[in-house]
């Protein structure tokens, strides 16, 4: 039995994992906020992860076999775990991390090298999709944050921060390490209804089954999706493993947008409907004009077996059109109990000052 806690947890695919460390016959212990009740059979730590001081004292004397940190999202957050889990607290840490750190409309200064020339090179799309592997960013080789002495304009919105963040935030575990360390970095996850609180797949289900047009690039490369329970599989894996580093997780089959389309029109019985946009601007949610779909190959090699996407994808999308399903008789409810409380609220006013009843 391992002693593993777990940092986040307490929602999506996070809960997943909890639930299948602790059935495993590990002693999980949770920390957060203490906004949620862990399951039964977990212990539970509060405190502010970001409160160096604060938790310290949470964590006490404990020691882990393994940590698996799902909210890191700064390098602060980063540097105050290295400090409060080094010097032997823990034997592995396991950072959730995203294929986001791939980007190359994220990078501050603009990516050079190898990446910019995969997307410059490829205006048009490409008759196989081109799978990015672990080595091609480097957290530890990035610049120092000095876009202004650079002459370059950091990126902004908060798709560029995510993913700007995900990449410091390695990169202080994987300085020194003060722990054997492992940064998943997850490919798009769906599934699980309404669990799933993106709304990604929801985007499309709705605007497919209603009959309005999807957003997409003129030419859309293809993208990389895991189902929810398998991210959960693939992190209780790295937790049980040898290896270090960085190791992306996706499952096999990377997809256009219009692919997705296709077959969540399948399943809705109705064909997509497209509206191009221009390169460089936004589109749905699973469009991208930028190649950086994921190479799974590194996991694959450590012995993971990674399911297939076009083979799980119709469950989900299931899922989300029940989600849709639910939230329009809820909708419907509502509506029909607010009319039955004006109905009655208007019967009884008037009753009260109406003509009293004819004598009998």
């Amino acid at each position: 039995m391992e002693r593993i806690l777990v940092i986040g947890g307490s929602r999506y695919f996070g809960k997943h994992l909890v639930t299948l460390l602790r059935d495993a016959g590990n002693e999980v212990t949770v920390l957060n906020r203490g906004s949620v009740v862990p399951p039964d059979g977990v212990g539970r730590l509060v405190a502010d992860r970001d409160d160096e001081r604060q938790l310290g004292e949470a964590l006490g004397p404990r020691t882990f076999d393994a940590v698996v940190d799902q909210v890191c999202y700064t390098p602060h957050q980063a540097a105050v775990a290295r400090r409060v889990f080094g010097g032997g607290r823990t034997g592995r840490y396991v950072m959730t991390s995203t294929m986001e750190v791939y980007d190359p409309a994220t990078f501050s200064p603009p990516l050079t090298g190898h990446g910019s020339a995969l997307l410059s090179a490829h205006p048009h799309p490409l008759p196989l999709p081109l799978p990015v592997a672990e080595e091609c960013v480097d957290p530890l080789g990035l610049p120092p944050i000095l876009p202004a002495a650079a002459g370059a304009e950091a990126p902004s919105g908060p798709a560029a921060a995510y993913a700007e963040g995900k990449r410091r935030a390695e990169a202080v575990f994987l300085r020194d390490p003060a722990f054997p360390y492992v940064s998943v970095r997850s490919a798009h996850v769906l599934g699980g209804g309404r669990a799933e609180f993106t709304g990604r797949l929801a985007h499309y289900v709705g605007r497919i089954g209603s009959g309005l047009p999807v957003d997409v690039h003129e030419h859309p490369y293809p993208t990389s999706f895991i189902h929810h329970r398998e991210i959960a599989e693939f992190l209780a894996w790295a937790v049980a493993g040898g290896f270090t580093g960085p190791v992306n997780a996706s499952s096999d089959g990377a997809l256009t947008v219009t692919r997705l389309c296709e077959l969540i029109a399948a399943r809705v019985g109705r064909p997509p409907r497209y509206r191009t946009v221009p390169r460089g601007q936004e589109a749905s949610p699973f469009s991208f004009d930028r190649p950086y779909a994921l190479d799974n190959g590194r996991a694959a090699r450590l012995g993971f077996a990674f399911t297939r996407t076009e083979d799980w994808l119709p469950e989900v999308v299931d899922e989300a059109l029940d989600q849709a399903l639910d939230q329009a008789l809820d909708q419907a409810l509502d509506v029909a109990i607010d009319v039955a409380i004006d109905v009655a609220i208007g019967g009884a006013a008037s009753g009260a000052v109406g003509e009293p009843p004819p004598a009998r």
